[in-house]
């Protein structure tokens, strides 16, 4: 082969090897977003750095990338009151024509006429009775079912909506996006373990064994027809709020977390027992500041307030999701929308 043959031989593998280059840095270019619904910031570069660095430098094997949510206003709405209360008064609606006594009884007489001024009066003891009245003295699967059929009918009333379909679509990325690296995700929340498993699933992907919540009393019993069932009893087994999300933690789930996402000061305990554990850790609170697409509150809500937990996180460096400016929306499409 001739000089002049080489010197074209290698001027055009080093054309194809350029092509080749530019082929490879344009396909890493185009990389998916994996968190398409967050805007570039602060929030957004430390989850995927923290992901980065648990699957690469800093490795934690899988079985240990546990991450755990709270539910009401971090993965879904909870204002203007938590979605399993909304459901708690509809059924003291539909149960009044069985209980007549319920007219002249606070705080039923209130739910009963739309006076949310004597329900709010009633406080936590009217609240207690109402749980009572609506989730208990019925077997779990009738309860189970129940709430699904509440999920299927009612809607919110701002934004007119079903319920189930108020979650954060840039959360449910983020459950995706750990479970494609290897995370489990599980729930712990304040609210009824037997109602959020209704959901939980079709919501969330989060199957009801990873969900922890707080929890009544069953009694297990044999009808006359022979069926085991197990009957909701007027009594509390466990709350899963405040210093009860660590330890129900560690009593369901028996591994400290990596990641621990909440909203509000009742999420404190559980950010800070996942932040004393060794190696790396993010902690993370949703911030509610945008009334416009949402609700905006902190430091004076009658739900979800966020006080403590905000000044905690400013001290420590966790990790805070500002909804109106890391958001770059909030719900996912309406359902029928063709958007």
């Amino acid at each position: 082969m001739g000089r002049s043959s080489r010197s074209l031989r290698r001027i055009a593998l080093a054309v194809l090897l350029t092509a080749a280059s530019a082929t490879s840095v344009g396909t890493a270019r185009a990389q998916p977003d994996a968190l398409p619904s967050w805007n570039e910031g602060t929030a957004k570069r430390s989850l995927l750095d923290f992901v980065g660095r648990v699957t690469g430098p800093d490795f934690v094997p899988p079985a240990e990338r546990i991450a755990v949510f709270d539910n009401d206003g971090t993965l879904w709405a909870e204002q203007p009151v938590y979605f399993q209360v909304a459901f708690a008064l509809d059924r003291v609606r539909a149960l009044a024509p069985e209980h007549p006594e319920w007219k002249v009884t606070e705080p039923f007489k209130g739910i009963i006429a739309g006076d949310t001024a004597a329900v709010a009066a009633a406080g936590e003891k009217g609240l207690l009775q109402i749980i009572a009245a609506t989730h208990v003295g019925i077997t779990t699967d009738a309860f189970a079912g129940i709430v699904a059929d509440w999920f299927a009918t009612a809607r919110h009333p701002r934004f007119d909506r079903p319920y189930v379909s108020l979650v954060y679509q840039p959360m449910l990325e983020l459950l995706g996006y750990l479970r494609a690296n290897g995370f489990k995700t599980f729930i712990v929340s304040g609210g009824g373990v037997e109602f959020m498993r209704v959901f939980a699933g079709r919501a969330y992907g989060i199957p009801p064994e990873q969900v922890v919540g707080s929890s009544g009393v069953t009694r297990f019993e044999v009808r006359a027809d022979g069926t085991p069932v197990l009957v909701k009893e007027p009594k509390v087994a466990f709350v899963d709020d405040g210093p009860g999300k660590p330890a129900g933690i560690d009593r369901f789930i028996g591994r400290r977390p990596i990641l621990a996402f909440g909203n509000s000061d009742g999420d404190r305990q559980m950010l800070e027992w996942t932040a004393g554990g060794a190696g790396p850790r993010l902690l993370g609170l949703v911030h509610h500041t945008d009334g416009e697409r949402e609700f905006a509150y902190d430091r004076k809500a009658h739900v979800g307030r966020l006080d403590k937990a905000l000044d905690e996180a400013t001290q420590r460096g966790w990790t805070v999701v500002d909804m109106q400016r890391d958001w770059k929306t909030v719900f996912p499409p309406a359902p029928g929308s063709d958007r």
